[in-house]
């Protein structure tokens, strides 16, 4: 058996399927999927189905491409100019897939290693970050639809920008989801910047990678995550960063944990840039 972490999928179900050929993925096996599993790629619809049916051989992180999908399906949210979520959305199946996509989860850790779509905060340990996604998890999972429509109607917006222990209700909802699914820069005191997506040489003046902050506390463990096509492919001793930028016709790209072996596959440029 063999765990094999997997970059932003963002429907691209063809390029998603030759991967598992090309690691020759079989039953016995894992995959942990970095979040953005749907949106600007063709076929978000035909690789929801492939995952439903896989159970428990998929262990998946939310990404915000995977939330937007949630909040335009509940309309708090529309659908922007290149989103490839109509399939989904029109499916006759489309109840048990959203249903299966909002309970999925917002960090997975297991042994060594924390796997979440964009990254920690600086100030969070990972015993704290896991007891921080659970209380995220338990609006997102709610079996009280009318509970969780409530909580669409709170998750989006950029403040608060920093966490405070002493943020309630939805605000400390945000902060926790935006972090682990938007984040990529911060600054030294943990306070988030959301429009930045470029290389590291760009980043504004006060930011850094949320993943090069001094004094990081999460240091020992290795992060695994995504949503920075930017970054590109990074494999280091606490970071594994694996969104390769399919969806701007890089590479999907998958790595098996127990060798750090790197498996890719080419994309196919055909996807417009996404603002949020």
């Amino acid at each position: 058996m063999a765990t094999y972490a997997i970059g932003d999928i963002q429907g691209s179900y063809n390029e998603f399927r030759r991967l598992l050929d090309l690691i020759n993925f079989n039953a016995k096996d894992k995959l942990w999927l970095v979040g953005d599993i749907v949106n600007r790629g063709p076929d978000s619809l035909l690789l929801l189905r492939f995952l439903r049916e896989m159970n428990d051989a998929v262990i998946a992180v939310l990404g915000n491409h995977d939330l937007h999908l949630l909040m335009v399906a509940e309309g708090f949210a529309k659908v922007q100019s290149g989103d490839t979520l109509q399939g989904v959305l029109n499916a006759p199946d489309r109840d048990e897939l959203l249903h299966w996509l909002r309970h999925q989860r917002l960090l997975h850790a297991s042994g060594e290693y924390v796997m979440v779509h964009a990254g920690l905060l600086p100030s969070w340990s990972v015993t704290q970050a896991i007891k921080l996604a659970k209380e995220a998890e338990f609006f997102l999972h709610s079996k009280d639809h009318k509970e969780f429509r409530k909580f669409c109607s709170h998750m989006y917006g950029n403040q608060p920008d920093q966490w405070s222990a002493n943020l309630e209700s939805y605000e400390r909802i945000r902060v926790i989801i935006n972090a682990m699914t938007r984040m990529r820069v911060c600054t030294y005191d943990g306070r988030m910047e959301f429009t930045f997506k470029g290389r590291t040489e760009d980043i504004p003046i006060d930011y850094l990678p949320w993943f090069d902050v001094p004094g990081r506390v999460s240091k020992e463990a290795i992060i695994i995550c995504g949503h920075w096509s930017a970054l590109s492919l990074q494999v280091k001793s606490n970071l594994i960063a694996l969104d390769t930028g399919c969806m701007w016709g890089g590479s999907l790209t998958a790595i098996r944990l127990e060798d750090r072996k790197i498996f890719q596959v080419p994309c196919a440029a055909t996807f417009k840039e996404i603002t949020h």
